[in-house]
């Protein structure tokens, strides 16, 4: 396989054709190597200028895989050889592509289900647990810490001696290591943002302790790492930049899907990394990570772009306009971070802040300071309690209140769904996508609640606004209790579900709610109701 491929077709070769030239002439490649913050304009200027670190990741993470296998082999030999990640966003995504491309096992706990969690907390004997948050205050990550801590120390184990530490120098969760005497602390460059953190200890302390080649994935890297600051016409982060933000009128729905490539899961992280950079200002990327016959690729929609990940082998399928890519994966990671910067430029955005992401975590906390505030009842539909509808509206059943969103879609819309539920023993939920981007004729997003606040929520909110919202949500028994808080996790995916969707609504955008009692037979009703549409 070769370090990094790529190539178009229509609007997408277009757009690298009317580009990459003027792109070249004003120097963008060196000028960002040289950690240039005028790239952005005026405005992104200050926040540019502490978030260029990603580029010396390769030199600065050299050290790592050293310091990596040898903990590894020392918990090794205490029979520890299972790793548990707490983390969200940036801090999970990466490392779970990488191990799973590696083929080494990595639990990551990515969830505030109360359900996901209790089903990770066993084998816990051999269990080391990595807790990895940049800020070091993220409140699921904490939830998950305390959690696993408590679990541990109950079962009779040292949990401090197990725990290993990701974060930012200083950070609240750095003091709580010091603090707790934890068996290994890695700070992390604090100039590289989540999203852009792949290369770095987040990326590489979890999937390296799990087994996976970390220092192979920095040569990977550093292979493209010169034709990537390059001002040549040949540069792919400059190509693939161009054809993802250049396209003239902007495709804006990014169609990723699988042909043939050897990297598991990519387009999750993928997702984060340009959701999160361009969705702001009223413009940004979408990416609509989906099966490989997904119905949208076959549409014909303006305003659909597609990028198919897998090699450019004898008979593979080209799309009528979009990009096929291939490589190794820690090239990938590094000319996919360069080209979002690239598209940043090209749509005149600041790809290094999420202004619109607090919204709904400040709406969330909100809600667990106040537990007792009324919320909507909502009504009883097909056994799945529903709100979201105009005032006094009482569809005959689940698949009239869903006809009522889909309704709402307009030319250019979307349709994002929000499953706050169980990813590995709810993982029928996903099958909702498919089936009602058949239904609905236009482009159809599947989040795990609430993963994806750390993910594509920024763009939700900052966005296009032609989203409309289908979220699912379900009871939880046992509840799990945040040791040293007064919720626990029922209580806590509740108030993040109720303030993503206030927030959502203030703003305009439709919100469908749907509420499962029980998960099994609601998951069944749902999906009965899109099948009949």
């Amino acid at each position: 396989m070769s370090t990094f491929g790529l190539s178009a077709t229509g609007d997408a070769l277009a757009a690298i054709d009317r580009h990459v030239d003027a792109l070249v002439a004003e120097r963008f490649a060196s000028r960002l190597g040289d950690h240039d913050a005028t790239l952005w304009g005026p405005e992104a200027e200050q926040e540019a200028s502490i978030r260029l670190g990603w580029l010396d990741a390769v030199d600065v993470s050299r050290p790592l895989p050293q310091r990596i296998g040898q903990l590894r082999k020392e918990l090794a030999a205490e029979g520890v050889d299972r790793v548990l990640l707490a983390g969200m966003g940036g801090s999970s995504l990466a490392p779970e592509v990488i191990a799973a491309t590696e083929g080494v096992a990595l639990t990551v706990l990515d969830s505030t289900d109360p359900q996901q969690v209790a089903a990770a907390l066993t084998d816990l004997e051999r269990t080391v647990l990595v807790v990895s948050s940049k800020s070091g205050s993220t409140v699921e990550t904490d939830s998950q810490r305390r959690i696993v801590t408590e679990a541990m120390t109950r079962a009779g184990l040292d949990a401090a001696s197990r725990t290993v530490v990701v974060t930012d120098p200083g950070s609240p969760l750095a003091r709580t290591a010091a603090d707790e005497g934890c068996r290994a602390v890695f700070e992390a460059d604090p100039h590289v943002g989540g999203r852009f953190s792949a290369l770095t200890a987040f990326g590489l302390v979890p999937a390296g302790l799990a087994g996976a080649d970390v220092e192979n994935l920095l040569d990977d890297a550093e292979a493209v790492l010169d034709l990537v600051l390059e001002d040549a016409p040949e540069n792919p982060a400059l190509q693939l930049g161009a054809a993802l933000g250049g396209t003239e009128p902007l495709r804006d729905k990014l169609l990723i899907t699988e042909d043939g490539t050897s990297i598991v899961g990519f387009g999750d992280w993928a997702e984060q990394l340009l959701a999160e950079s361009t969705g702001k200002s009223g413009t940004g990327l979408l990416p609509v990570v989906a099966e490989a016959e997904a119905p949208e690729a076959t549409t014909g929609a303006a305003d659909v772009l597609r990028i198919v990940l897998g090699e450019d082998a004898d008979g593979a399928v080209m799309p009528e306009h979009g990009v096929r890519v291939w490589g190794r994966l820690g090239a990938q990671l590094l000319v996919w971070e360069a080209a979002t910067a690239v598209a940043g430029r090209l749509l005149g955005i600041n790809p290094f802040d999420q202004p619109d992401v607090e919204a709904a975590k400040s709406a969330a906390r909100g809600l667990l300071d106040a537990p007792a505030e009324q919320q909507d009842p909502g009504i009883e539909v097909d056994g799945v309690r529903v709100t979201g509808l105009p005032d006094g509206s009482r569809p005959a059943d689940l698949t009239e209140a869903l006809r009522w969103l889909l309704g709402r879609l307009g030319e250019h819309g979307y349709l994002a769904i929000h499953a706050y539920l169980d990813r590995q023993a709810d993982s029928a939920a996903a099958e909702l996508r498919p089936a009602l981007a058949r239904a609905a004729g236009r482009p159809v997003t599947f989040g795990w609640g609430p993963r994806f606040l750390h993910s594509t929520g920024q763009l939700h909110k900052g966005g296009p606004a032609t989203g409309v919202f289908l979220q699912i949500t379900a009871d939880a028994e046992p509840d799990l209790m945040v040791p040293g808080q007064p919720f626990g996790l029922s209580r806590l995916i509740a108030a993040q579900a109720r303030g993503d969707a206030a927030v959502l609504r203030e703003q305009g955008r439709p919100v469908l709610s749907l509420h499962l009692t029980d998960r099994a037979a609601g998951l069944a009703a749902v999906r009965r109701a899109v099948d009949t549409l």
